[in-house]
């Protein structure tokens, strides 16, 4: 079952900050401030593999002007459950099309 991905007009969880602080169950990143995010990362901290799939993402993000979220799995117990084993998990919509690895060429055409 998909389930909804917040936008920045319903988050309530904390941002990132201009200083560059993260807290909460979310870090917001790339044009958020003037678009809804369409690319939601699933990862935690410490996670290597999310540090190579956030690279692409923020690069296809920037390409192609759409905005982009990051979430800690580590902050729901729902998502823990449901992803702790697919991390880094990429959703675009809502709608998930990657894990362990992104494609930067699949990435491309769900948001095409």
């Amino acid at each position: 079952m998909t389930r909804p991905v917040p936008t920045s007009r319903v988050l309530t969880g904390n941002v990132t900050m201009s200083s560059g602080r993260t807290s909460g169950r979310y870090r917001r990143a790339g044009l958020m401030a003037a678009s809804v995010a369409r690319i939601t990362l699933l990862g935690r901290p410490g996670c290597h593999l999310c540090d190579d799939a956030r690279a692409v993402i923020e690069r296809v993000a920037a390409d192609l002007g759409v905005g982009w979220e990051e979430r800690d799995i580590t902050a729901s117990p729902d998502d823990l459950r449901e992803y702790w084993d697919k991390i880094p998990v990429t959703l675009v919509d809502g709608v998930q099309i990657d894990f362990w690895r992104v494609s930067e060429d699949r990435l491309r055409a769900a948001l095409g």
